[in-house]
């Protein structure tokens, strides 16, 4: 009884704003434990692992020289981009795939250039398949970007495509 008694005469002392004052610091705490410290934590880890990144060597620039290098002797064919486009056409012809005309654009980013090809075809799916199985694997420096396939109804057997392709080729010394 006798505590009871006590916190009545607190709050009658400290009266309505002291009490409020009260409950805000007891929530400024509860935020400082639950937000704040967690926050400070994952700050100095992230800090520490920055830390530990730099620390690390630069990144073996003889590596990334060697990796540059090496794509550079892969995208280094004697083939021209008329004679890779005349192996698309000629894979499509082989495998049944109806190629309408394309459109391409190039683009070159220091010694690489690269042709994007949107290639509408037409065909059935398995010879879709073929043709993309074929193209990807006899022309190395072609990769597929994007595939959009319908058909115009359930029943037919005729697939429409739209094919997004690169060439990636590497541009010769002038």
């Amino acid at each position: 009884m006798r505590i009871k008694l006590r916190r009545f005469d607190l709050r009658h002392e400290l009266g309505g704003l002291g009490m409020a004052a009260v409950l805000l610091l007891a929530g400024a705490l509860a935020f400082s434990f639950g937000v704040v410290q967690p926050l400070e934590a994952k700050s100095r880890s992230v800090a520490a692992r920055l830390a530990n990144a730099r620390a690390l060597p630069a990144g073996n620039s003889s590596s990334a020289a060697r990796q540059l290098g090496e794509l550079y002797a892969y995208l280094a064919k004697p083939e021209q981009t008329t004679d890779w486009l005349a192996k698309l056409y000629a894979i499509g012809q082989a495998t049944g795939v109806q190629l309408a005309s394309a459109s391409y654009s190039a683009e070159q980013a220091g010694r690489i250039e690269r042709y994007h090809l949107q290639l509408p075809v037409s065909g059935s799916y398995a010879q879709m398949r073929e043709f993309l199985d074929r193209s990807l694997a006899e022309i190395p420096v072609l990769s597929l970007d994007q595939m959009t396939l319908r058909r115009e109804s359930r029943r037919d057997d005729a697939v429409q495509a739209e094919l997004k392709m690169t060439l990636h080729l590497l541009r010769k010394p002038q």
